[in-house]
């Protein structure tokens, strides 16, 4: 086994492996007899930062008793061609780093994005002129990139959401992000506007939450998060991860635990805020008000 680059097609074989693993009883040092290989390697693998070799993923499901030709089926898809995400060594896919590589790879598996936002609207949602302001006189950490790389790949992030299978995308907006000044007022009407028409697509949701709430109604949105979910052909369920950004940070949570505080403070949020109907009242008369 070999490779350390992580995708979603990846996470989501260690997760049937892991699946596997636990359905037979057996450790990783078990399997790692199995596969001739090292205990470590075994759980790089199940961290989706690992290789395996077709032989070998069918020796080791034929020995941990998962012999049905359609799961192993399932199983080889998830291992054909998951080292591949696009290049992303030239032209404007150098604009991510490694760790945003990830998470644009699993968008476009995702068939469910749930994400919170405050002061800046998500790259998603962004039209190229806003992007265009946002990267103006922002100097880039990657050597070479120009500005006009950067404003492309932000982009070409948002084709997702053409096509004929869309991801469901439902957002809840700090009214921060349409108060916030990144853009000249003509820029920040035509955002707006974009999110007006976003909001009636059928696969988008968009909700807003307003400075001023009743009491009782408030929930916190201080911290920004986004719960990706990905369909799987295996048996594991879907991937599901919580993705959170900081400053100098991202980590991607995976722990069920984890994941069911991040789902509860998502349904407070989404009972705290504007319905989607208020909402795109909400945004019109901001839109109004924008000079």
């Amino acid at each position: 086994m070999a490779g350390t680059v992580r995708t979603a097609k990846k996470l989501m074989l260690g997760r049937e492996i892991a699946h596997m693993m636990s359905v037979a009883g057996v450790t990783q040092q078990q399997v790692a007899l199995i596969l001739e290989t090292s205990p470590s390697r075994v759980a790089i693998l199940l961290n989706g930062g690992g290789a395996i070799a077709v032989g070998d993923l069918e020796r080791l499901a034929n020995r941990l008793g998962f012999t049905e030709a359609g799961y192993l089926t399932a199983l080889n898809e998830l291992r054909r061609d998951n080292h591949k995400r696009g290049f992303w060594t030239t032209g404007y896919n150098r604009a991510y780093s490694e760790d945003i590589r990830l998470r644009i790879d699993i968008e476009r598996h995702a068939d469910q994005i749930r994400a919170t936002h405050t002061e800046v609207v998500p790259g998603l949602l962004q039209t190229e002129n806003y992007i265009r302001a946002m990267y103006a006189d922002q100097p880039s950490d990657i050597e070479g990139l120009t500005s006009e790389e950067a404003v492309q790949a932000r982009l070409a992030r948002q084709e997702i959401l053409d096509k004929s299978d869309p991801p469901q995308l439902h957002i809840i907006l700090s009214e921060s992000c349409i108060r916030r000044m990144w853009a000249p007022d003509e820029v920040m009407r035509e955002q707006i506007q974009h999110l007006i028409k976003l909001s009636k697509r059928p696969r988008i949701m968009l909700q807003l939450l307003p400075y001023r709430m009743p009491p009782g109604s408030r929930a916190p949105i201080g911290t920004r998060f986004t719960l990706l979910r990905a369909p799987s052909p295996g048996v594991a369920g879907p991937l599901e991860l919580c993705y959170i950004e900081g400053e100098g940070e991202i980590r991607y949570l995976d722990e069920k635990k984890t994941l069911i505080a991040y789902d509860t403070a998502w349904t407070r949020l989404t009972a705290a805020a504007l319905g989607f109907a208020e909402s795109r009242k909400f945004l019109t008369r901001v839109l109004d008000e924008t000079p």
